[in-house]
């Protein structure tokens, strides 16, 4: 990444001045960070605004999308189509390895057996190549789309990359994208009419049932719902050490934390003395036969 120094109270002042602006919070960053950020765009109705509103304020943004191999064909015509109708570029970042080579080296349909591995070789290594240079990059995230960007602020520091991140949709709710969508006319995919909310790789994302979680169809049947890039932080270095092919059966669990299916033992150190939870915790463990209870002393 760029080398820059960024003070704490500047990424704070503008979080705090572009909150619900979404062009102010593009034009500053370009103006701040002059031919040194990048908008990494995933062709989701978010993404399509941003491109929009990219061109229509001529900013000075570098447009790029993470090419997995593995995206829909309706993907792929939706990203010319938005090069042709806005005039501009969207580059293609691809991982180092093709869909092939990949298996060759650990084996077919890898998403299938360990997703986190995937995404971590064919998106964010991939997107963490494209941002050297970069001093700032902008993503299409929303808070309301998932647990793990609920605390997105629309400028902000980003301790993964080692940037300034810009988030200039954060507070968007889904009314206001389809809303901007219908009213400037944004090309967007027409995978979204036929049910698919949240679109990704097409062998990872199916289409949602009225009632579902906008992202029920990202990795069905897995607690997984982020592909990695936009998790708060690594602090373990595990998709590192995962690309590195240092962990053979990498799952993600620990970052970004993927809650079970069915906890055993729930404890919440945040609303309750740590005593008790270490207590519930060994109560949870003497009953499934895990830990002996200590042997009482004799008393004399």
């Amino acid at each position: 990444m760029a080398t820059e120094t960024v003070a704490t109270g500047e990424i704070e002042s503008a979080a705090a001045r572009f909150e619900g602006q979404p062009v102010d919070a593009l034009a500053w960053a370009a103006e701040r960070f002059p031919k040194r950020v990048s908008f990494a765009t995933g062709f989701g109705a978010e993404g399509c605004v941003i491109v929009h509103l990219i061109s229509r304020h001529e900013l000075d943004v570098d447009v790029f999308t993470l090419d997995t191999g593995l995206l829909f064909p309706e993907t792929y015509a939706l990203w010319r189509r938005l090069e042709e109708r806005y005039g501009l570029t969207i580059r293609a970042v691809r991982p180092t390895k093709t869909v092939a080579e990949q298996a060759q080296t650990y084996g077919e349909r890898l998403w299938e057996r360990e997703p986190d591995r995937c995404c971590a070789l064919r998106k964010v290594e991939p997107l963490r190549q494209a941002l050297e240079g970069s001093s700032a990059w902008v993503s299409a995230i929303r808070r309301e789309q998932t647990p793990d960007r609920a605390a997105a602020r629309v400028v902000e520091w980003d301790e993964r990359f080692s940037l300034v991140k810009i988030n200039p949709l954060a507070n968007w709710t889904h009314a206001d994208v389809w809303a901007y969508v219908r009213e400037h006319h944004v090309p967007v995919s027409p995978l979204h009419a036929q049910g698919y909310a949240s679109i990704g790789c097409h062998p990872c994302t199916s289409p949602v049932a009225a009632g579902e979680d906008p992202r029920a169809g990202r990795w069905r049947g897995r607690p997984k719902t982020e592909c990695g890039l936009h998790s708060r932080r690594d602090v373990k270095g595990l998709y590192k050490k995962a690309i590195a092919g240092e962990i053979a059966h990498f799952t993600g669990v620990s970052d970004p934390y993927e809650p079970p299916t069915a906890a055993e033992v729930v404890v919440k150190t945040d609303k309750e003395p740590v005593g008790e939870s270490l207590g519930r915790i060994f109560v949870a463990l003497e009953e499934r036969g895990l830990l002996e209870p200590e042997p009482l002393e004799a008393s004399s």
